[in-house]
């Protein structure tokens, strides 16, 4: 049977943000789309400044501009109050559903 080897590399956020995870088994560098997300969606500046420190600034505008799929809108008027050298247009979650109600939030 093989040993994995647990990922030691966490950041400094507060588990409340991941209520829903394991923690303790997650591998951050390989969800990185997830809890950028989730800290756009619900943390403060403290939390965007430690992903920013944790992940670091090109990919974590990168991640919002291109990688996420889905962010409220509410998740993106904050996205570009944090990080204002976003543009909305240029954010993949507003481009793929901007026409597009979600009702079922």
């Amino acid at each position: 049977m093989a040993v994995v080897k647990k990922n030691n590399r966490v950041p400094n956020l507060d588990r409340v943000f991941f209520w829903d995870f394991d923690i303790d088994a997650m591998d951050f560098d390989k969800a990185y789309k997830t809890i950028i997300a989730r800290i756009i969606e619900r943390g403060g500046q403290d939390e965007i400044d430690e992903i920013v420190r944790f992940y670091g600034h090109e990919k974590v505008i990168k991640a919002i501009r291109d990688e996420i799929y889905f962010l409220p809108n509410y998740a993106i008027e904050r996205a570009l109050r944090f990080f204002p050298e976003l543009q909305k247009e240029e954010i993949y979650s507003y481009l793929n559903r901007k026409d597009k109600p979600y009702h079922w939030i």
